[in-house]
């Protein structure tokens, strides 16, 4: 294996514990070095393994940018979290953790790739002033809608009556803790009002949005209101016949419209 293509593995204590993270580093000269960081950020039930191969698919595409993916604490085999999370909780790791994890690997001005929940800490992120190069964001919430609500409830009585904690526990060190962190605090009443949209104005850097047409967790009304909320150029791709994870449902185009997107980001 060359550099580029040997991954760093490992934790990094930030905040309440260890977070588990995946580092490739681009190899000097070579030409995903002139590609801006990537860094992934997982969904509400995700981590660094429910990527699957989305990252490394990216990664290729781009030939081999550095890029980091980390499971967030309380997920994967990060430090496990117990106690309730509050409605602010997305606004902790945008503002707090994320930082302190782009620090720590020296990122200035990454591409944030972020799926669902990370999609919007990627949002209040770059809306709050964070230096980002652009935003990818799969399946972004900015506000909450009655089906989002309504699939989530589904998802607790799947928790209680499927296998779900069973093929969880093959990603999560602890699949009670990760989904009752999640699952909680969005069916909170608290949670109804959260709404992220006073963010948008501060985001500057092109962005790309992606959403399948069958996503049982939001509309393409999240969509408009990013595009009508930003200051910087948009780009839109609507997944025909896809849910609510499109790097995994329409792999290949998903991983193409973004390897396009980014590619236009070189300095």
């Amino acid at each position: 294996m060359t550099e580029a293509q040997t991954p760093d593995e490992g934790w990094i204590t930030v905040g309440p514990g260890p977070l588990h993270f995946c580092f490739h580093r681009a190899a000097p000269g070579s030409p995903g070095a002139g590609v801006p960081p990537l860094v992934f950020l997982h969904q509400g039930l995700g981590s660094i393994g429910l990527w699957r191969s989305f990252p490394d698919d990216v990664r290729r595409a781009l030939s081999g940018p550095t890029t980091l993916v980390y499971s967030r604490h309380g997920y994967g085999r990060s430090v496990v979290m117990t106690e309730p999370r509050t409605a602010g909780y997305m606004h902790d790791e945008a503002l707090d953790v994320l930082p302190a994890v782009l620090a720590h690997f020296g990122l200035d001005r990454p591409v944030l790739v972020g799926h669902s929940d990370g999609a919007s800490i990627a949002i209040i992120h770059a809306g709050a002033g964070h230096r980002v190069a652009g935003l990818v964001l799969l399946a972004p919430h900015v506000f909450v809608e009655p089906c989002t609500i309504d699939s989530i409830a589904e998802a607790r009585t799947a928790f209680a009556t499927t296998d779900l904690p069973i093929r969880l526990g093959h990603h999560h060190d602890n699949p009670v803790a990760t989904f009752r962190g999640w699952n909680d605090v969005w069916l909170s009443p608290d949670f109804r009002s959260w709404n992220i949209e006073s963010f948008l104005p501060g985001i500057t850097a092109p962005t790309l949005l992606i959403q399948g047409d069958r996503d049982q967790y939001g509309t393409l009304a999240q969509l408009d209101a990013i595009e009508r909320g930003v200051r910087g150029q948009t780009a839109r791709y609507v997944v025909e016949a896809a849910a609510h994870a499109p790097h995994v449902e329409a792999p290949r185009p998903t991983v193409e419209a973004v390897a396009r997107f980014v590619d236009r980001l070189r300095p």
